[in-house]
């Protein structure tokens, strides 16, 4: 894109979506940022002309809707969406309650699409656009303690895709981005929400991944400026992909699991390709 670009930015408040927030300015762009309270603290913090703060629940329908007409109508058009508004929940499967689990899929899963499809029709109109959606490391493959949390954001990731293939002949882009662990508050009490429900059969599985999200908070690989910048250049690419995972630690992650993966495949091969009807012909 050549024109000046507008970002929509969910959870802009702190981490990744305040340093995409910053960059974006840096490089010139309008952004419309959303925060959950206090809108005016991230208005006076940058004093910019091109900066919109505006207050979004994304578990609000309507509230999205709002905030994309918003958007429009103080700068015109939406070029790029960034869903990054979520949270972590840090448990055994079977030790999250009911409504624990519902509540981070609401913000994680059924948040994302509400924005998404307060913001499409714009883009469907314009015939152009980009959605980035925030995933994870956790949505490549399972972790001990993240399972119920990788979850949603596997949900993203089959989301996504399929958004990909769906707005392709629109002219409007969809990538996932999976962050493997970077140094942001992710794993604060602000950010992350742990079971309430502890079961000591877990202790050398999910009470370590615990007790390691406590002692790594803040010491974590990543850095949230560089993948802020990571993010402006699939802005700008003229194909941007519809996965970019970053960090040293989710290649390494997803390695090991496409080795099981093929590992199973190998094993189990005859099984596997021995399940249609005697009348379909091999490939």
């Amino acid at each position: 894109m050549n024109r000046q670009k507008v970002w929509l930015i969910t959870g802009a408040s702190r981490g990744f979506g305040l340093e995409i927030v910053k960059a974006a300015l840096i490089a010139g762009d309008k952004v419309v940022a959303t925060v959950r309270s206090n809108p005016e603290k991230l208005q006076a913090q940058f004093n910019n002309e091109n900066l919109l703060v505006a207050i979004l629940d994304v578990t609000n329908e309507q509230q999205g809707k709002d905030i994309a007409a918003q958007a429009t109508e103080k700068f015109g058009h939406i070029d790029i969406l960034v869903n990054n508004a979520g949270f972590g929940l840090l448990s055994a499967v079977e030790e999250a309650s009911d409504a624990e689990v519902k509540a981070n899929y609401e913000a994680n899963v059924f948040g994302l699409l509400n924005v998404t499809r307060a913001v499409l029709p714009y883009m469907r109109k314009e015939r152009s656009g980009h959605v980035i959606n925030l995933s994870s490391v956790g949505g490549l493959t399972g972790i001990i303690g993240w399972g119920l949390y990788g979850s949603t954001k596997f949900a993203v990731e089959c989301i996504t895709e399929a958004m990909a293939a769906e707005l392709a002949p629109l002219n409007i882009y969809v990538t996932a981005v999976e962050p493997g662990f970077f140094r942001t508050d992710f794993l604060d009490q602000s950010s992350l929400t742990r079971a309430k429900n502890v079961i000591e059969d877990y202790g050398v599985t999910v009470g370590d991944m615990r007790s390691y999200a406590t002692q790594v908070n803040q010491k974590q690989p990543g850095s949230a400026v560089k993948l802020a910048q990571a993010i402006l250049k699939i802005a700008d690419a003229e194909k941007p992909p519809v996965h970019l995972p970053l960090g040293k630690d989710t290649l390494q992650l997803f390695k090991e699991k496409m080795d099981r993966f093929n590992a199973d495949i190998d094993a189990w091969h005859e099984v596997i390709t021995g399940t249609d009807h005697d009348d379909v012909v091999a490939q």
